[in-house]
Parts: structure tokens; sequence; C-alpha cells
């Protein structure tokens, strides 16, 4: 196959990503290897691919690929997740820029639109995917609301509503006024705020012109006002016991209560108690038998309830009722005030606690056996430092508000009775049957019954994801679930540790009394090169697509990973996938160089080529030893490094250069194959990494037969490395460089032969003809004392010179000479003048004094060398 002059990404993925999947190379079915299961976070099903998605299925993909070459049975399932908050609310946006309100639609109107839209946007982010190579068995992909996963989801909230840990009840909730839904806790985000604080006055109820001042950063919510509470250890006000006083501007009475739950030392030591609005003042709501006012609206204005202000949103409230109660007389005072404000995690508007019907799951019990199993390390956690977050947020668990008010979802299986009541049943047949039963009336019809209006928390159904991918809640012994689970590792955000990975794991104990994987890797935050988090309202998050378009998808998957070590944020720059793509060049340019030498079997090879194959075998093996421990300990960027090191410094630097024909001849057979073994195995270690640009120079060293992939091959192995042939060798590499200094201080052409003199042994005597060959030397000799003029350097203990002859200019370099022993002179004056202060010698400490000591020892060393040099000139 001729190769083109230069490498070009577009000529070569598409073509091998199709062929991948012409040939189903990503399929996996059960069989005797060892299964290597990963399931994918399943991004939103209306998503496009971003920086994050990128780095996450970057590391999935090297994992699942660097699998199927150790020979496991690797088996990646792709999916998406239905997303009901961010998908109802862009549906919504569309049916209102049609002119269409929600509340308009029936419940199955508006869901054929939603259905419409996913359709339309579902499969774009999967099909990106493979822009990236995802290497996923595609035939598997799941849709969290697809039938199977819809089953599952609702036999499970059955079976836990059965075991009695669903419950439905009032409780104080997290309020999403633009999504108009409960959240969860974890979908709370709190923010640092530059606030206020009002400070109010409550007139004291038959008392003229006495009051109390309570401070609050929310005036409106005195519309809900049930009592003012105060510590009864708090002298300044024991004498308010039994009495009442008046919310300012709505002038009702409410009744002083006394309970230590207050802070005497906080604010004025006097709390305004709104039970319908704040979760603390709701316990004390229930405690004293106060009456509960809910004075918002869904969508966060006011209600009838608050008497005033209604239908006016809260925050405009806020800036009016203020005004009005200054006006009044009944603000005694504004401060500035930093508090931390929750917003919605999904539509970053402030939430409101609220008082709402909804369905709880008890997580205490649950959540036991997935504690232990994170802290024992039966699950890992890469990096381990997450293990202390889990230990936290487990431990500190609270029942999960699993209803959203949404119709974007799984609908809660839950049907109300004519007289009261409900029953709990994953179908509708089911529902009836236990309906007949528990209201005695054989004759109920299903239209008697009305099924709960709310659907489920979007995570309700993902939290089963490594469990319903292989249908292991409808059929809990089939030969999927028992082959694939536990899956083998998942990786995904630290940001989801509590939403999904807590979850997952409580899912797997419960319903497979295992654990869903073993491995945890948590990557960072992408953000750009000076710290900022990627946002599209920054203007810093490139288009992944465009990058994969300008540097190709190896040489974005490259920069990716050598910013991104587990759980650390990524400093991304388009530089990065630069040097990826520079990489590519590298790759391809070194196989352009080896295709194009002419091979005679009939020559041998020269013993620069024999040490040289004896050399790189020994790196190699060392390499791939640390790859393997690097991967065992999931980090994959520095593994990452050892390769590009491995193929840029040593195979391509060192090793092609050593074994490389004199200009025009020919290559020697035997040198010529263990090249190409050589580069087989680099191309091997680097396909898990870099995929597309290694199967199509796979496919060019030899025919291969259709159907065949780099993929399926094994992973590169030998026997253990020689460490003193790495040692003399690293030696040999400094006498190299040492000798090409010399050229180039001295301006002496590559072409000219020189002569090497070694001044007592040489360690290096076995590595002679590389020295020659790469050095273009003419004699390599030991010596008692080098010739007059010759430049010299060190290695280690050993001594190397270079007689210059007539290469060069003698008084220049007598000239150079002096002037650098002038400036060590000067250097050394320096060091002696300091270790000669008493002050400093007896108050600094022994490792500075031990440096500056070194100085010395360096500078009287090159002193006394360029002395003899300067000897030498002026002698010859």
């Amino acid at each position: 196959m001729e190769l083109a002059s230069k490498y070009n990404p577009a000529d070569v993925e598409d073509k091998w990503y199709q062929y991948w999947l012409d040939h189903k190379l990503f399929s996996s079915k059960p069989d005797g290897r060892e299964p290597y299961t990963v399931v994918i976070p399943p991004p939103n099903v209306t998503g496009v691919l971003h920086m994050g998605h990128m780095l996450n299925n970057t590391i999935q993909d090297i994992l699942v690929r660097r699998a199927r070459m150790e020979g496991k049975n690797a088996c990646w399932v792709p999916g998406t997740d239905h997303a009901s908050i961010a998908t109802e609310a862009k549906v919504v946006n569309k049916l209102a820029s049609e002119g269409i309100k929600k509340t308009d639609l029936t419940r199955d109107e508006f869901l054929k639109h939603a259905w419409a839209w996913t359709d339309k946007h579902g499969g774009i982010i999967l099909e990106q995917l493979k822009k990236l190579g995802a290497s996923c068995d595609w035939d598997r992909t799941a849709f969290t609301m697809d039938e199977s996963r819809s089953e599952s989801v609702l036999k499970v909230f059955v079976d836990l509503y059965n075991k009695g840990l669903i419950y439905r009840g009032v409780r104080m909730v997290n309020w999403d006024p633009k999504a108009l839904t409960a959240l969860s806790d974890e979908e709370v985000i709190y923010k640092e705020e530059h606030s206020k604080l009002f400070y109010l006055r409550y007139m004291i109820e038959g008392e003229d012109n006495k009051y109390i001042v309570v401070a609050t950063t929310r005036p409106e919510t005195i519309l809900g006002d049930s009592a003012v509470c105060v510590n009864p250890n708090d002298p300044r006000y024991s004498y308010l016991k039994d009495k009442k006083v008046i919310v300012p501007l709505v002038n009702r009475a409410v009744p002083i209560i006394m309970d230590d739950y207050v802070d005497i030392e906080f604010g004025t030591g006097c709390l305004k108690v709104t039970p319908a609005h704040d979760v603390n003042d709701y316990m004390l709501g229930e405690k004293y038998n106060l009456q509960t006012i809910d004075i918002f609206n869904p969508d966060g204005t006011i209600s009838e309830a608050g008497g005033m202000y209604i239908g006016m949103d809260r925050f405009d409230v806020r800036e009016q009722i203020s005004k009005d109660l200054a006006a009044a007389g009944l603000l005694e005072k504004e401060e500035a005030y930093d508090n931390k404000v929750g917003y919605s995690e999904r539509t970053n508007v402030v939430i409101e606690p609220k008082l709402s019907m909804q369905w709880f799951l008890k997580m205490t019990d649950l959540s036991k056996p997935a504690l232990d199993a994170v802290m024992n390390d039966d699950i890992k956690f890469h990096p381990a430092k997450f293990k202390n977050t889990y230990r936290h947020w487990m431990e500190n668990v609270k029942d999960w508000c699993i209803s959203r008010q949404l119709w974007w979802g799984h609908r809660i299986p839950a049907y109300f009775l004519p007289k009261g009541g409900f029953v709990v049943a994953a179908t509708e047949a089911e529902a009836l049957e236990l309906a007949r039963v528990k209201t005695g009336d054989a004759n109920l019809q299903l239209s008697d019954l009305r099924q709960d209006e709310d659907c489920l928390d979007t995570w309700f159904s993902s939290w089963l994801w490594p469990i319903s991918l292989f249908d292991g809640i409808n059929n809990p012994d089939n030969e999927e679930i028992n082959y694939y689970y536990p899956t083998s590792d998942l990786v995904t955000g630290p940001d989801i540790i509590f939403f999904w990975v807590a979850r997952m794991i409580i899912a797997g104990y419960e319903y497979k009394k295992e654990l869903p994987f073993k491995n945890v890797y948590f990557t960072g935050i992408v953000r750009d090169k000076i710290g900022r988090k990627m946002s599209k309202s920054l203007g810093n998050s490139p288009d992944p697509l465009d990058l994969i378009e300008k540097f190709g998808a190896d040489g974005v998957r490259m920069g990716m990973m050598l910013a991104a070590p587990a759980g650390n944020d990524i400093l991304f720059d388009d530089q990065l996938c630069e040097q990826g793509r520079n990489f590519n060049n590298k790759i391809w340019n070194a196989f352009r160089l080896i295709k194009g030498w002419e091979v005679d079997e009939t020559i041998a090879p020269s013993e620069a080529a024999t040490l040289a194959a004896d050399w790189f075998q020994n790196v190699m093996t060392k390499a791939i030893a640390e790859v393997e421990d690097l991967f065992s300990k999931y980090r994959l960027s520095e593994a990452l490094m050892v390769v590009y090191k491995l193929f840029w410094d040593e195979f391509s630097s060192w090793y092609l250069e050593l074994i490389k024909p004199a200009y025009g001849a020919p290559i020697d057979g035997k040198t010529y194959a263990i090249t190409l073994k050589f580069f087989d195995d680099l191309l091997r270690l680097l396909h898990p990494f870099m995929p597309f640009i290694t199967e199509e120079l796979w496919q060019c060293l030899t025919d291969r037969k259709d159907g065949e992939s780099l993929m399926n091959q094994t992973l590169p192995s030998y026997a253990a490395a020689n460490e003193a042939t790495l040692s003399s060798f690293e030696a040999t590499k400094e006498v190299i460089a040492g000798v090409r200094t010399i050229r180039m201080q001295k301006n002496i052409a590559q072409k000219n032969q020189l002569e090497l003199e070694i001044i007592g042994e040489n360690p290096v005597a076995y590595w002679t003809p590389a020295i020659s060959k790469m050095c273009n030397l003419s004699s390599l000799k030991s010596v008692e004392d080098k010739s007059a003029g010759a430049a010299s350097f060190i290695v280690g203990t050993t001594e190397y010179a270079v007689p210059l002859g007539d290469m060069i200019d003698v008084a220049a370099e007598i000239e150079k000479l002096k002037a650098d022993l002038k400036y060590q002179e000067g250097f050394l004056n320096s060091v002696l003048k300091k270790l000669s202060n008493e002050k400093f010698v007896n108050n600094a400490p022994a490792a500075v004094i031990e440096m500056e000591r070194k100085k010395q020892a360096d500078a009287e060393s090159i002193i006394k060398s360029l002395k003899e040099s300067i000897e030498g000139f002026e002698n010859k």
C-alpha cells in the first residue's frame, strides 16, 4: 500500500471506523473468556458532545480497547438518559415558539411532542461519539425510557413500596419555580451571594410603641409568618412569654414561642417562623402546632394566601416590600450580608423550600452495604480521595424525594381509588386487581382509578443502569446478567458521585446482592488553560467536532489524555491537540522511513544494528512493565507518556538512527524484520490511545485478511529487562551527546570523522560500534593522557576527549577558553567569599552550605579542565 507523504486523518478515520462496524468488531456475546464490561454514563438524550464527554469517553475507549488486547471479552454498552427536567424544558420552549402552552395539551398530546423531539435529537450525541473512535457495542444501545428499562423501573418502584421503603407524604422539599417540580437535596447547588439582612420591627400586641426586631434575608416571607421564636434562656425576651406580636404590614397577630433551637448569639436572638417556607421552621411549626401559610404559587409568584402582592414575582416583592416597610416605619435598618443561596442544578434558578405532597425512598438502611463496600475497598475509587466525600454523604444520607411534577418520564405506578387511598402496581391490570381486593368492589373498572400525575426522578432509572442494561431486573437469572455483571470499570465525574455512583451501588446490593462495578475512575473538570470552567457563556469551550476536524481524532484523544490525571481538573489547551497531531506525523514519517529502505537478505547485520536491537528490546520490555503497572493504578495519562517517549525518544531518535543504513545502501534482512516487529509492538501499545493511525499502519505492515484488525491482537510481552544493558546504554547516550556537543560548539561538519580518546578505563567499550556510528568516528581508543588542545567532557568518572587537529581556529579557541576561565574564576570567588563569611556558615541550613561547597568543587574542576585545554593549545 502506497503511503501519502503526509498523514491526513480525514483519509483514515471514517474508513477504519466503518470497517470496524462492518465486521462487528465491537460486538460482544457471552463466551468462555473473562468479561470486561463498561456501561456508558448515559448522556442526556437531547445533548450534544462537549469537552467533558470527550474526556470521559476517551478514557472509557482506552480501557475497553486495552481489555480486548488483553484477551478479554470487552463489552461497552452505550445509551442515553431521558433527562426529565432538561428535555421537558426544551419541549415546552419549542411548543411556546409555536404558540402552544403545555397547559393547553393533554398529557398524551404533550408526550407525543416529547417523543418526536427525542426521536429527532436522541441519537446525535452517540453518532458524534463514533467520530471520536468510541468502540461501543452499538447493537446494545439503550434508552432509559425504552421498554425494557421502563419495565425495570416500575418493577423496582413496586418492590420497594411493598418492602415499606417508599412512602408518600407532605414534606418540605426543594421547589424549582422554573421547572415547576420538586428536586432532591443533591440537585441543589449552594452559591455564596452578597445579600442584605433586613431588620424588621414586630410590634408587641397590646403595648403602645413597643416592638422587637427580627432580622431576615427574605422579607417577602413575612407574608407566611406564623410565630416569632426566642430562646427561653435569653433574659432579653423573658418578658414576652405568652404574648403575641404583629407581623409587619400584614397586621396578623402571631404567638411568641420559646425554644432553645434559637441561637442567642445570632442576629437579634429573635427568629421569624414561616413553616411553609423553611425546613427548620416547618419542624418548629409541627412541634408547636402553628398555622402553615403557603404564600407562593408554583412559579414563584405570590399566591392569594399571601394576602398582599398577589401575582408579583418573589424577587420583585422583596424589593417592593422593603420600600413599603421603610415607609411604614417598620424597617429598623439594612445591612450587607454574605450567605449561601440554593440554586436548582437543572435550571439555575433560586429554589424555594416548599411543603409538598411527594414520594420518598427511605435511604438509611439501603445505604449501609453500599457504604461498607467502598470503605472496605471492595469497590475501589481512583483517586482514593473521593472515598471521604462518599463516606460523608452516605453517613448523612437523607430520604430521596423521587417524584417530579413532570410529564416526561416514568409515570409513578400509583392508582388512586374512588373513595380515597391508592394501590401501587407495575401494570394497569395488576392495579385494577389490587383495587378490587382493597375496596371489596368486584365491579370496579379501570376508569374508576386515577393514576398519579407525577413522574419519577430521572436518576431513579439510571441508578439501575448496570443491571437493567442486561435485563437483570425483569429476568434476574438470564445468561447476560450472570456473565457481564458485575461490570468492571465505571468512568464518571465526581459531580455525580451522589446522584448516580452511590445510588448504583445501593441498587446493586439491593437487587443483585453484590457490587455493580469493581473500580470507579473519576475524571476531573475540563477547564481552559487559565483554569476557568468551560462554558458556552464564557465562549471558552471549543466544539469537539471542530477539534477532530482540525487535529484528527487521535490527536485530540492524545491532547486530552496528556492533561488528564485521574480526579484532577484538566487545563485544556489546543496546543496539546497540536502535540498529538505532531506525534501522529512522527509515527507516520517513521513508518515511511522504514518502508522506504531497500532490503538485502544476503548481508549480515552491522555490529551497531545488533547492539541496537538488543538494547531496544530491553527498553521496550521495561516500558511494557511500566505501562502495565500504571494501568493497574488507573494512571492513564502517565501510561500514555511512557509510550509516547518510548516511540519518540527511544525508537525514533535512537534505535532508527543506530540501524539506519548509509545513504543509498540497503539494510540487512534480519535487522529489517526485527524493526518491523518492534514497530508492530509499538502500534499495539499505542492502539488503545490512538486507534485510527495505528490501525492504518498495522494494516500496511504486511498483507492482512479481510476482517483482521489491530484491536483484536494481543499486547506485546518480553522477558524481564536487563537493567545493566539499559544503564550502560544511558551512559553511552551521554558520550554520544558529548561528542555531538563538541561538533556543534566547534562548528565541525557531520561528514568530518573524529577521533575519540578515553582517558583511563572505558565503561562503554561494549557499545563502541554504536558510538562510532552515531558520532562518525575514525577511531575510539583508551589513552593515558588526552591530546594537546583536545576538547573534552566527563561522563560519570571517565573523561572523553576529541582531538581537534586542524579543524578549528586555535587563536579563536584560546580566546574563547580564556573568557570561560575568567567567568568561572569570578564565579568561584563569589562562592568562596560566601563560604568565608562566618555569619553565613554559622546560620545557613546544612543543605545550603553543602550546595555551596558543591558549587566550589564543580567550579574548581571546570577551571582545572579549562587551564589544561588552554595550555594544550598554547603548546601545540
